[in-house]
């Protein structure tokens, strides 16, 4: 992973890794006074309570920033449910108990938050890094109902596996959510597209054999 930027603040330390971040500005439009992207340095969490801080960072869809507790203040709390949501013409939004691995199974990273990459030209696979804009990657995250069923095992995880040359694999207790927000998907296992080219998006149709994506 890349490097991770701290930012000390009254009872609560700032993290924030730039590679991850895809500027959707949710901390910029929850804390103007606090992230400010024309000043230096951009974050100043001394203008913020420890709780107003958390509050704002838990809202970042990629997981760019996160903090530590320095006072008695809870750390964030692992969300309950796993989901992916899409991002019309961009990334894959997950939030749950992550766990991205290799294709031989090595750790990556265990997040809450995290922005997968789905058009396939991200420089910093398998996350977004904003490639799908110059890229002209278009989707919008509006397909069919795929198949929802009962999900009756105890897994909290959503591990993601990440196939090389290939899709990303999702294993666990997990829901898919459209654009707008409807569950497109409910089930404990599936293979969703990476390379961009699948006419089944979110869903791998094997398109990444025969359009040379490749990644590790």
């Amino acid at each position: 992973m890349a490097k991770i930027r701290d930012y000390q603040g009254e009872g609560i330390t700032v993290q924030y890794e730039l590679k991850r971040c895809i500027h959707a500005e949710k901390c910029v439009h929850g804390l103007p006074t606090v992230f400010m992207r024309n000043v230096h340095p951009w974050i100043q969490p001394e203008h913020a309570t420890a709780d107003e801080l958390a509050a704002v960072i838990e809202q970042c869809p990629t997981g760019a920033l996160h903090y530590q507790r320095t006072d008695d203040g809870p750390p964030e709390a692992i969300p309950q449910e796993n989901t992916i949501r899409m991002d019309p013409n961009g990334p894959l939004h997950v939030r749950g108990n992550v766990e991205i691995v290799s294709s031989t199974g090595s750790l990556i990273l265990n997040d809450t938050r995290v922005a997968l990459c789905r058009c396939g030209a991200s420089q910093f696979k398998p996350f977004c890094d904003n490639s799908h804009i110059a890229a002209g990657f278009t989707d919008p995250g509006l397909p069919a109902t795929n198949k929802i069923e009962d999900v009756t095992d105890g897994e909290t995880r959503l591990v993601i596996t990440l196939n090389q040359n290939g899709p990303i694999g999702i294993a666990g207790n997990f829901r898919i959510l459209n654009a707008d927000g409807e569950v497109v998907f409910q089930g404990t296992e599936t293979w969703l597209c990476r390379c961009g080219g699948s006419q089944n998006k979110p869903f791998c149709d094997k398109t990444h054999r025969t359009n040379g994506f490749q990644a590790e």
